[in-house]
């Protein structure tokens, strides 16, 4: 019997988590669409004459294994492609403060996996830098005076966790531009690759 009550439990917690997902309306691409799960995507400065897209970039001449910008240049680059592949099994909509894995659609000569992850707070700096590994994190998209942010807080994934919650924004370290937690945020917009 209480094998039965924990197994509805179960259910009636996911159903419950799909129907709150479902009400957050949908993060819209540079085209006014919503974005979709398993589609690629160029993650760009909400202002365009800033730098490029997201990329990967690499630490003190290590393998590139953080996510970073692209500098701004004459030519800028839109960065490297991304998928999102939201929590909520069955969820085709990406939608605003609902969590989610990012993972760049490319390769990377140093890791089996491009997913995002959050990595190890640097005790130089304070802040936490995305990097790339096995294991995504969860991220969400938040709206504010019609800007989005990427953030680091997956409350839909577990409810009685404590997460160390932050906004990403963009920090420059000798000349490279790295995606951090804990520093300035910094407005992104989405353009269907």
């Amino acid at each position: 019997m209480l094998k039965l009550i924990g197994s509805l439990s179960c259910i009636w917690l996911l159903m419950a988590i799909s129907t709150m997902a479902q009400d957050q309306p949908p993060v819209l691409d540079t085209a006014g669409r919503p974005v979709r799960s398993g589609v690629e995507y160029y993650i760009l400065p909400a202002a365009t004459d800033i730098a490029g897209g997201l990329t990967l970039v690499a630490r003190n001449g290590s393998c590139p294994s953080f996510v970073g910008q692209e500098p701004l240049t004459p030519v800028v680059s839109q960065g490297l492609p991304v998928v999102f592949s939201p929590y909520v099994a069955g969820e085709t909509i990406v939608r605003e403060s609902s969590s989610f894995i990012i993972e760049f659609s490319a390769a990377s000569t140093c890791v089996s996996s491009t997913k995002w992850n959050l990595a190890a707070r640097d005790p130089a700096t304070s802040r936490r830098n995305i990097g790339i590994g096995s294991s995504g994190s969860y991220f969400m998209i938040t709206k504010e005076n019609n800007l989005y942010y990427l953030a680091f807080c997956p409350a839909d994934t577990c409810n009685i966790c404590r997460f160390d919650c932050g906004t990403a924004g963009i920090t420059i370290e000798n000349g490279t531009r790295f995606l951090t937690l804990d520093g300035p945020v910094f407005p992104f917009r989405f353009r269907r690759a």
